[in-house]
């Protein structure tokens, strides 16, 4: 039997093992941390997303001109409603989009013609195409209930809003936000009036 000599590593090659252990260590700490620091960036971008800024693709024609189908639009939960003000709410496990025209307590007249009065003045409506009654079954004059919204499509004829008693006035609950800004189409991006 020979007996196998069993070489020392010297010094240099000691402090080589070392340092690759050292730069190995490093890395995975490096890489967790900065791992960890991505799902929490993601999470946190969820979070906003979901709570503070909705992101919601528009469906359908009731807001044409200003909102076509297939576009991505932001939405904000925070502040008051106000008269012209394009919101989201919760319908029927949907989400529609509408423009605000009376808020609780107004009082509301729409003619034949697709008029709309608001506590006595005529809405001035630049965002619309074409006025239309469209599909209205309410009796006028028609007072908004506290806490709650009158809405309408810009696309007056073929909107189904709250001229139609199947939607009626939006409680502030079902509202998911305003909606201020379209990012998709690009050549389309920018606020929305």
């Amino acid at each position: 039997m020979t007996k196998q000599k069993l070489e020392r590593p010297t010094l240099d090659q000691l402090n080589k093992e070392l340092q690759r252990r050292s730069r190995k260590r490093d890395y995975s700490r490096t890489m967790r941390g900065t791992l960890y620091i991505l799902i929490t960036v993601a999470a946190v971008a969820v979070l906003i997303a979901t709570i503070f800024l909705p992101i919601l693709q528009v469906y359908g024609s009731s807001m044409e001109p200003t909102l076509e189908n297939g576009e991505l639009v932001l939405a904000t939960k925070m502040g008051e409603f106000h008269r012209g003000e394009v919101v989201a709410f919760y319908y029927n496990n949907k989400i529609l989009l509408k423009r605000v025209i009376a808020l609780q307590g107004d009082q509301i007249v729409i003619r034949e013609d697709g008029t709309v009065l608001v506590n006595g003045d005529e809405l001035d409506e630049p965002y619309l195409f074409e006025k239309s009654l469209g599909e209205c079954d309410i009796e006028f004059p028609y007072q908004v209930p506290d806490n709650r919204i009158f809405v309408m499509g810009d696309h007056r004829s073929t909107s189904v809003d709250s001229r139609s008693s199947a939607i009626g006035c939006i409680s502030d609950e079902f509202v998911v936000g305003k909606v201020w800004f379209r990012f998709w189409p690009f050549d389309r991006i920018g606020a929305i009036n």
